[in-house]
């Protein structure tokens, strides 16, 4: 995932900043002398580099406060711009209202970073009180009759104005999230969507606080270490540090990661111990107790219902794709749906193969869930020769990120990093990074916070602190957060093939904000069908011969990753893709079936076993081997569609959708030369410079100088037949 809000609220409102093309009316002294005073360490614009967050000056009891005053100051921004005496203008009401909120973006930028990637009791409390009330307070801006009066007056005489193409996008953008926001709706409505957005609120937060509580409780514990055969040594000392920092000394501890399937699986060779640790991670959330979600899913689901209905829409997703490049749920389950035949028969035959590598393997069972990855990569090490731990050693961490994600910036973009180690950061495991644009001047500011604790959740993301704005003069500052086991200390920290693709991937959410060149900072935010593409596109840089070659090095002896191994990385890419692949085509599909409910239908799923009884319907509706091949994220825990911000709820479609355009573009970059700085300057140009500001289909035949085509997709999956 790419952004966190606190609540609904900056989600539910862009803020950035005015226009270059007409300067907003300045503030009158005494409309400045009626803003409330604020006081604590989110008052000012941080001094340091870039604006950026000083951790070192806040205590966790200052974000209340903080959230407080930054939604009073809002709210007399936006009674300001009200009572404005003079004609409704693009500066004196778009741009006004664009502009307000600038210490609540403070705060909450500061705020999200910590909740999500080192929270504690006492901000999980903070959380749990203040979301509601962001929620009502973007409600009441974006409800005001009288505000929408104004921000309507402007865009119905937009045609008589001049106005630049980011200008007209702001105007237009701003007006059409305040009508799905609900401001033409009856007052009778809008009491109904405010109250209705409050209890999500509420729910959404409670339901991601348990998921967090049910992730870290549902760690498999166990006291032999004979249990634990198939690891190295490395991690199982890493496994009893674990168990040893929960106070169970003596036992070993394999914490889970947000996905159903866990990457000890594909070398745990005690098959009980897979068992106990699958059975650990797909029952975290759905067996009773305080960290059970059912309940709160259902209410959720009842809530999105009722709400869509207000719109007169016929479900969630048709209310909330108004905005997404596919626009509407048929277009994406069109898409999707013409993968599962294929799909499904490939998942029959990878099934096939599995069961006769444990027949030869001297056992008799048949591949279960559990059995899955860990046969899987034995048929991969006899088909390709390609051992994940043979590889493993020529990916250490450090080299990863600056030898090999940095370094393909530079050739792309002609980009360069300098580590820092003097700004305060969040946790002590946080890097630091200066980033350089490609005429030597500071581009922004970069942040990677790799490492698995507790006090994380799962998942890998990125966020900001900073957005970028020519008017204000703001350079970006981005972070990536991700989730990867921390060595032991004295231990070489190497990662996996996929620690390195998911490197290349949330570097690529940041560098579309690094390179973003936009007036309004709320140009950067992208529809969720389309926030994914760079970064996928970024991936592709990962297994390119000359990156790896630059920082694929032996941690022991520095020799470059032999070619042959390149080779056997490309080769086995397509093995197993019926359940790679199919995995998340099937919480795609479940997401949007949960999302397809009428309020009826939603109404009469009231209790967890019917919870469990829609999804197993409905998994068992899609056509695929989902007794094998179980969904990446089961609803229980599925923390995407149903955690606040609700960003890829009837969107999960999206990863598979932007892959469809990332795979487009591969080809085109192989077509045209590879990693040249051509390529990356037309690339920076054409999509990522641009943000949210043009229409999807624009930018993508702006690139590629047609129409987004599905074949490429198809054929590295391996599911066209070649």
């Amino acid at each position: 995932m790419i952004r966190l809000f606190a609540g609904v609220a900056l989600g539910a409102l862009m803020i950035a900043s005015p226009s270059l093309a007409e300067t907003p009316m300045p503030m009158t002294a005494a409309s400045a002398a009626a803003l409330p005073q604020a006081t604590g360490p989110f008052a000012q614009e941080s001094t340091l580099p870039f604006k950026t967050t000083d951790f070192s000056k806040i205590q966790d009891g200052d974000y209340k406060p903080g959230f407080e005053q930054g939604m009073a100051i809002q709210a007399a921004e936006i009674a300001a711009i009200v009572a404005n005496p003079e004609a409704p203008t693009f500066a004196n009401t778009i741009v006004a209202l664009d502009q307000s909120g600038e210490m609540l973006n403070r705060v909450s930028a500061a705020f999200n970073t910590l909740i999500g990637a080192n929270t504690n009791d006492t901000l999980d409390a903070v959380e749990a009180e203040m979301s509601p009330k962001l929620t009502a307070h973007f409600d009441a801006i974006q409800l005001d009759p009288a505000l929408f009066a104004r921000v309507k007056a402007v865009y119905d005489n937009r045609a008589a104005m001049t106005l630049t193409p980011e200008d007209a996008w702001l105007l237009e953008n701003t007006y059409e999230d305040m009508v799905h926001a609900g401001a033409q709706l009856t007052e009778a409505q809008k009491t109904q969507v405010k109250a209705i957005n409050a209890k999500l609120s509420e729910l959404t937060t409670a339901y991601s606080q348990k998921l967090t509580e049910a992730t870290n409780a549902s760690a498999l514990v166990v006291s032999d270490k004979a249990a634990l055969a198939g690891l190295s040594e490395a991690e199982i000392t890493a496994a009893g540090k674990a168990a040893e920092a929960r106070g169970l000394t003596g036992k070993y501890l394999i914490p889970l990661q947000n996905t159903t399937q866990q990457p000890s699986l594909s070398t745990l060779t005690d098959r009980a111990t897979r068992e106990a640790l699958f059975e650990k991670s797909v029952h975290r959330a759905d067996a009773g107790g305080d960290n059970d979600t059912r309940m709160l899913l259902a209410e959720i689901m009842q809530l999105r219902a009722q709400k869509a209905a207000l719109f007169g829409n016929s479900s969630w997703a048709e209310y909330t794709m108004y905005d997404r490049m596919a626009k509407e749920p048929k277009t994406a389950l069109d898409f999707m749906r013409q993968m599962v035949p294929a799909l499904a028969a490939s998942q029959r035959a990878e099934a096939g193969v599995l069961n006769a590598a444990i027949a030869a393997d001297g056992k008799n069972f048949q591949v279960q869930p559990w059995d899955w990855q860990m046969y899987a990569d034995k048929v991969k090490k006899e088909r390709y020769a390609f051992d994940e731990e043979t590889v493993k050693p020529y990916f250490e961490i450090r080299h990863v990120l600056e030898d090999g994600v940095f370094f393909a910036a530079n050739k792309l973009y002609g980009l360069s990093f300098k580590p820092r180690t003097d700004l305060p950061v969040w946790h002590t495991d946080v890097w630091a990074y200066t980033v350089y644009d490609r005429d030597g001047s500071e581009l922004g500011l970069f942040y990677f916070d790799p490492y698995q604790r507790d006090s994380k959740r799962g998942g890998a993301w990125m966020s900001t602190l900073v957005d970028f704005s020519k008017l204000k003069g703001t350079k970006t500052v981005a972070y990536n957060v991700l989730n990867i086991p921390k060595a032991a200390d004295g231990q070489p920290q190497l990662v996996s093939w996929d620690n390195v693709n998911t490197m290349f991937h949330e570097f690529g959410h940041a560098l579309h904000y690094l390179l973003s060149d936009l007036t309004y900072a709320s140009g950067g935010n992208v529809a969720r069908d389309f926030v994914e593409y760079p970064s996928q596109v970024n991936e592709m840089w990962a297994s390119d011969p000359q990156v790896l070659a630059n920082y694929a090095k032996h941690y022991q002896t520095g020799a470059t990753i032999p070619l042959e191994l390149i080779d056997k990385i490309n080769a086995a890419s397509k093995w197993n893709q019926g359940y790679e692949f199919g995995e998340v085509v099937e919480a795609a599909l479940l997401d949007m079936e949960w999302h397809a409910l009428t309020p009826a239908q939603a109404a009469a799923i009231d209790t967890p076993a019917k919870v469990d009884e829609f999804e197993a319907a409905a998994l068992k509706r899609l056509g695929l081997e989902v007794g094998l091949v179980p969904p990446r994220y089961r609803s229980s825990y599925f923390r995407h569609i149903f955690s606040d911000p609700a960003g890829y709820s009837a969107g999960y479609y999206s990863y598979l959708w932007t892959e469809m355009l990332d795979r487009d573009s591969r080809a085109w970059f192989q077509a045209n030369g590879g990693l040249t700085r051509a390529n990356g300057d037309h690339y920076r140009e054409t999509v990522l410079s641009k943000g949210g500001t043009e229409d999807y289909f624009k930018a993508f035949r702006d690139f590629a100088g047609r129409e987004p085509q599905v074949d490429p997709l198809l054929e590295a999956r391996g599911l066209t037949g070649k």
